[in-house]
């Protein structure tokens, strides 16, 4: 809502659309910690003072940072009228985005931290729920509770270390060998469908598989989860 430049002084040489993408840029290739005012001018070649004229400070740059990389959620997708299915694909194109820029993962959660782009793609989620006939506050639970875990299974995902081979087949065979002990017999039926009659090593793999994350358990989750959230209360 603020002019690009104010009343009085020189024209700004730069348009806070050029300071988000180089922060973007920045902030892909180093890390969210890289991104100052300081490193933002040193970027552009102006000095430091001169972006003032633009933001109040950092604050300012992490909104426009965030607003420009949600306007790379394709939005242009028609929507089905299947709230579950349509937020699910919303989902998915919001999960690439994450993914793309690590960075994001790292930026404060702030529940109004919107700008344009922000507020298209909340108009797209709610007109994706409208067809559920969901109190307004509930329908902005829902697109927060799916934002929220779409975020969380991005973190896991870039966070997740390739272990040495050795390590990891220990690790899943002392979880195999633990589900069969008869100590544990939640975990072992809930492990059953991934084991089956399989020798320890084959168990092992399944196992280990069976807890990684990646799009197939993505997808398997968020439809459960949306599936139980837009679902009207008598039917639950």
């Amino acid at each position: 809502m603020r002019p690009e430049r104010g009343a009085r002084g020189p024209a700004a040489g730069h348009s806070r659309t050029e300071l988000a993408a180089a922060a973007v840029a920045l902030a892909d290739r180093e890390g969210l910690a890289a991104v100052s005012m300081r490193r933002i001018a040193r970027e552009l070649g102006v000095g430091q003072s001169s972006l003032y004229r633009y933001l109040a400070g950092r604050d300012d740059l992490l909104d426009l940072m965030t607003d420009r990389v949600t306007g790379e959620t394709d939005l242009s997708v028609p929507l089905s009228g299947d709230p579950a299915e349509d937020l699910l694909g919303l989902a998915d194109r919001t999960r690439a985005v994450l993914l793309r820029h690590r960075w994001l993962a790292d930026v404060p959660p702030e529940p109004l931290r919107l700008g344009p782009c922000g507020l298209a793609y909340l108009e797209y989620a709610l007109r994706a729920l409208a067809p559920a006939g969901l109190p307004g506050p509930v329908q902005l639970e829902v697109v927060a509770v799916m934002n929220a875990l779409v975020a969380q299974f991005a973190r896991t995902e870039q966070q997740d270390p390739v272990p040495d081979a050795g390590r990891r087949a220990a690790q899943a065979a002392y979880l195999s060998s633990a589900a069969a002990g008869g100590e544990h017999p939640h975990l072992a039926a809930a492990l059953a469908g991934q084991i089956g009659q399989a020798g320890q090593a084959d168990a092992a793999q399944a196992t280990t598989e069976a807890a990684g994350v990646g799009a197939a358990v993505f997808r398997r989750t968020m439809r459960r989860v949306l599936d139980a959230l837009v679902l009207p209360r008598g039917a639950r």
